[in-house]
């Protein structure tokens, strides 16, 4: 299936824009809305210390800075960053319905080349973007220059269950369940929910990612798998 990992940025932010409109449903659907639970797990795991800013990347409709924002109580600035303008429109109206627009600010960037000077950030978080990211290692080294010193970057990302019973049958789900209930939903023109499952299968997870996280100077990297395995949160410190 090499057309569906076909990572170029105009094919992700075009596959990301078709679906903009049914995104949250189908996050909340297709997860059994655990996800929910899995941001708030980020922000209690990876908690805001004074009053530095959080910078989310890829954060589509801006459910994990609006997660900041609660677990912050509104004292901490947010800048959340995204390159698909059609997620973003329902970032700032789902942010305004929260009132919170003057606390949470969205920036259209790719995440490989960030408008954000070095050392700024007390937290640099991403949930379910790293994997759609053209450069893994290009977005890694942004994550980690625009993070100051003793600041941490977080990933929560996708990850392959390990458990030989919950990881079979979770497969079975992933692979042939997800993609057709997705797709019939979302009505994808580029197969979106035919590529969730494919670019999680490929995406390197647990040891290999922390490696990769660590070649870009992020140290005592740990993981936290969450529910079995279908998620797991990646921390890593800036020295």
């Amino acid at each position: 299936m090499p057309e569906l990992l076909d990572k170029r940025e105009a094919r992700i932010r075009g596959m990301f824009a078709a679906i903009a409109p049914r995104y949250d449903l189908l996050n909340h659907l297709l997860s059994l809305n655990v996800d929910r639970s899995w941001r708030r797990r980020t922000t209690r795991l990876v908690a805001p210390v004074g009053d530095g800013p959080i910078l989310d990347l890829c954060t589509g409709t801006g459910d994990l800075a609006l997660a900041y924002d609660r677990a912050a109580n509104g004292s901490v600035p947010i800048v959340a960053a995204d390159f698909c303008h059609p997620m973003l429109v329902r970032a700032v109206a789902k942010t305004a319905r929260r009132g919170a627009s003057d606390r949470v600010r969205y920036v259209e960037a790719d995440a490989q080349r960030l408008p954000f000077p070095d050392d700024t950030f007390q937290i640099t978080c991403v949930a379910f973007g790293l994997r759609n990211v053209t450069d893994t290692d290009r977005g890694l080294a942004e994550m980690a220059r625009v993070t100051r010193p003793g600041g941490r970057v977080a990933i929560l990302e996708f990850s392959k269950p390990r458990h030989w019973l919950f990881g079979r049958a979770y497969r079975f789900y992933f692979r042939h369940l997800l993609p057709r209930v997705g797709q019939w939903f979302s009505r994808s023109p580029d197969a979106a929910y035919h590529y969730l499952p494919a670019s999680v299968l490929e995406f390197p997870d647990y040891d290999k990612l922390l490696a990769k996280m660590e070649r870009h100077g992020l140290t005592r990297a740990r993981y936290d798998p969450f529910t079995f395995g279908i998620a797991t949160l990646y921390v890593g410190v800036k020295e």
